[in-house]
Formats: C-alpha cells, sequence, structure tokens
C-alpha cells in the first residue's frame, strides 16, 4: 500500500493521481504561501485545471490542501503541476485604517473579507492603538501587526495553513519532540552575524502633541555595546505605546549575534513545517548547539520508499 496519496478534484471528478518522485511539499514561517510540487503522466481519463484542489496524505498525516495554480507540460507527456495553500490569497494588495485591534483581530478580517476558512487562531494579547496599511500585501498586514505584538510582549506568533484552515499561533505550541544531530543530513551550513536585526542600543522618540515636547526613551547593554560598537535601533512611537516597556523588550530581542544553520536530506518528519521547533545537539565549530531552533523553511521531498528534508532553522539566538 502506498505511503502517499494525492488526489485532484476537478468539476465534480476526483482523480487519484499516479506520479513522478519526488513529491515536494515546502512551507516558510512567514511571508510564503505552502506549496506541493508534483509531475503526473497525462493519460486519456485525466484531466484538471487550475484552481482545482489538491489533497495530499503522507503516511497517514493529513499535509496539504491547496489548489492548482501553475501546469507545465513537457515533450515526455508529464505535467508539472504547482499548488498552493490558501495563504497564495495572501499576496492580494489592499488598504486598511484600522484602530484598537490585536493582530488575531486583524487576522480575522482579512479572512472574512477574502472569504477564506481560519483555523485554530490564539488571542495574542497586544491591541495595536492605530494603524495605516496603504496597498499593501496581506502578507505585509500581517507581518507587520505580528512584529509590533512580538515587539511589546516578546511572544512569537506565526500564521500557517493547517490543511485548509488559517491558524495563528505562539512558537511555544508548536515545539515537536524531534532531536537533529551531526548524524541527521548529509551536509551543513552555520552562520553567525551582528550585521543584521542586532542592536544593542533602543532609542524610541515620540513627539508629545499635549505637551509640545519631544520624549526619548533608551534601553542600552554596555558590555555589549563596548564589545561591538554602537549597533543602534531607532524609530517613532505612535500615540497610546508604552516606551519604556517597548524599549527594554526590543532590547531583549535583539542583543544578540543572529544564527543560522543549513541541514540539507535530514530524516523526514510529516510534522515539521515553517514555524515549528525541534530539538538540535550539534557541535559548530564556535559552539555547541544543544537547544531547540525555530523552522524558518522546510522543504520535504517525499518517495515511496523514503522522505527527507532541506532545513533553515534559526537558533536560540533569535530574531523575529
Amino acid at each position: 500500500m502506498s505511503k502517499y496519496k494525492l488526489y485532484i478534484l476537478s468539476r465534480g471528478r476526483a482523480f487519484e493521481v499516479a506520479v513522478k518522485e519526488p513529491i515536494t511539499w515546502e512551507t516558510h514561517r512567514k511571508g510564503q504561501p505552502g506549496k506541493l510540487t508534483f509531475e503526473v503522466a497525462k493519460d486519456e481519463t485525466l484531466g484538471f485545471h487550475e484552481g482545482d484542489i489538491v489533497r495530499f496524505e503522507y503516511d497517514g498525516h493529513q499535509l496539504f490542501l491547496g489548489f492548482v495554480f501553475t501546469k507545465k507540460r513537457t515533450s515526455n507527456r508529464f505535467i508539472n503541476v504547482t499548488a498552493y495553500d490558501q495563504l497564495r490569497y495572501f499576496k492580494n494588495k489592499d488598504t486598511y485604517v484600522y484602530k484598537g485591534k490585536t493582530a488575531a483581530q486583524v487576522l480575522q478580517m482579512l479572512i472574512a473579507d477574502f472569504k477564506l476558512k481560519a483555523g485554530i487562531i490564539v488571542d495574542t494579547k497586544y491591541v495595536i492603538p492605530s494603524h495605516v496599511e496603504d496597498n499593501q500585501e496581506l502578507f505585509t498586514i500581517m507581518d507587520n501587526a505580528t512584529v509590533l505584538t512580538t515587539q511589546h510582549t516578546g511572544n512569537i506568533f506565526v500564521l500557517y495553513d493547517d490543511y485548509g484552515a488559517l491558524c495563528y499561533r505562539n512558537i511555544k505550541e508548536l515545539k515537536l519532540d524531534i532531536l537533529v544531530d551531526e548524524d541527521s543530513g548529509e551536509t551543513f551550513e552555520y552562520t553567525t552575524s551582528i550585521d543584521g536585526n542586532t542592536y544593542n542600543k533602543i532609542k524610541l522618540i515620540r513627539e508629545n502633541k499635549k505637551t509640545g515636547k519631544r520624549e526619548i526613551f533608551i534601553a542600552q547593554d554596555s558590555n555589549k555595546i563596548a564589545e561591538w560598537g554602537v549597533l543602534q535601533f531607532t524609530e517613532t512611537l505612535d500615540e497610546g505605546e508604552n516606551g519604556k516597556a517597548k524599549a527594554d523588550t526590543l532590547l531583549t530581542l535583539y542583543n544578540r549575534k543572529s544564527r543560522k544553520l543549513h541541514i540539507n536530506k535530514v530524516f523526514g518528519d510529516p510534522r515539521v513545517r515553517g514555524g515549528s521547533t525541534l530539538g538540535v545537539q550539534m557541535y559548530l565549530g564556535d559552539l555547541t548547539v544543544a537547544n531547540f531552533m525555530l523552522v524558518e523553511t522546510v522543504k520535504h521531498n517525499f518517495y515511496e520508499s523514503k522522505h527527507q528534508m532541506d532545513l533553515k532553522l534559526i537558533g536560540g539566538d533569535f530574531v523575529a
């Protein structure tokens, strides 16, 4: 019995299609829809169209429910298919002006306006005083709301499609009992840097309309400044934002090196998606990683006889 099942639903007909291996499923932590790519052999009965529903299951796990977006025919009578999940519609652009909404409520607004299906959406607590989004992708609108929430709470949230239902959850809820070590993959690449989202001084500015004076809130780490020089993050505060609390939270988030780890051809686990966290224990030259790391991107390759993943991970020194 085959480990995987791939169905295309087209105009009242359902096809369980034979595919040329591998079937590839790719998900990201943010900014991209889930993508399924596969090749099917064209025969007398198979007929499907852009917009048709695609369902993919592997070893009893329901992994992907999305829609055909691209068909590419080749001379060998195979059709190369690219399907995306609901998040593909977050590439739509729109303009919004909203007040007094949490990031979760912003998401629910977008889901309702674009007639999408919702799954688990947690309460993100922080209320965004007001925000303007002018002709922005829905991905950008949600990312801005998520970043504001992270900056004020320190909590990191991930938006993903769970087999046809849009979910928005704290990454703490997506921790898996998986351990990756030196023997798990064939190759790895490890990068550390302070040349990006690393800041040891936070300076937030607000023009107080009532007093006519400028308010400045600063949080800094003198030890890291002595080590790296001044790496300053400067931002203007909106009305209603708590300047001191935000400065302290931003320093906690950004006052560290970024660490990135790419591991190829790791043993596959269908539970892993962009936004998952998993255990890593590896010696990487300047340190030994022995903690949980966040999956930035995962690319699954499914075969009848094996399942492998290419992982892009961000470590304990993580910046959203």
